[in-house]
């Protein structure tokens, strides 16, 4: 009984000391995820980053460095949306083609971005969209590979932080690819097919 009296005092005393300090937390919780004027912005960002295809084009194709320029907005608390060109070159690495061969990729993407902007500096997220992309395959390997069009669902995350009118960040991107008429399987005469997964960083403003 003794025993029990004595735990049961540690805990009331432990609530009355952490209750104040838990009410402490929450509310410093709450002021950093707050949303404020400054939080509601507009920018552009530019980015650079390497990546390529998975599966079976994955398999014929390298990792390729890439370029994009992205128009983005935070119009609500935790929900911003972008639209973007992406630019990337894919070496090819097929029996079938001679080396120094490529292909350009041409992207737009829309996509809206949902994640919170903590003490109005780092904004952690998450992102879904969708994209279309024509593809360019160098004169060298027009025999194996084909101009196409091609289908994209993007899923993304990232985090970026904000100094003043500054911005950078890290985000990685896993898209799913429809579509695919690029180029056949080795020996077969089934379509090459994979998702595309990249990672870049960016910098820009907001304002």
């Amino acid at each position: 009984m003794k025993r029990t009296s004595m735990v049961a005092g540690l805990v009331v005393a432990g609530t009355c000391v952490a209750g104040p300090a838990l009410a402490m937390d929450a509310s410093e919780v709450s002021r950093k995820l707050s949303f404020s004027e400054e939080d509601a912005t507009a920018g552009l960002d530019v980015g650079v980053g390497l990546g390529g295809y998975t599966g079976k084009l994955g398999n014929e194709t390298g990792v390729g460095a890439l370029f994009n320029v992205t128009a983005n907005a935070q119009p609500w608390k935790y929900i911003g949306v972008e639209v973007g060109y992406e630019g990337q070159n894919i070496p090819i690495d097929d029996a079938r083609v001679l080396g120094g061969n490529n292909i350009w990729r041409n992207n737009g993407t829309f996509m809206g971005k949902l994640g919170p902007i903590v003490d109005h500096k780092w904004h952690p997220f998450v992102g879904l969209g969708v994209g279309l992309s024509y593809l360019h395959a160098s004169s060298g390997s027009q025999d194996v590979y084909n101009n196409d069009w091609q289908t994209e669902v993007p899923l993304a995350a990232g985090i970026e932080y904000r100094l003043g009118h500054l911005s950078a960040g890290v985000r990685a991107s896993y898209r799913f690819v429809g579509g695919e008429e690029l180029a056949t399987i080795p020996g077969t005469n089934d379509d090459a097919k994979g998702s595309l997964f990249n990672g870049n960083l960016t910098v820009g403003g907001r304002f």
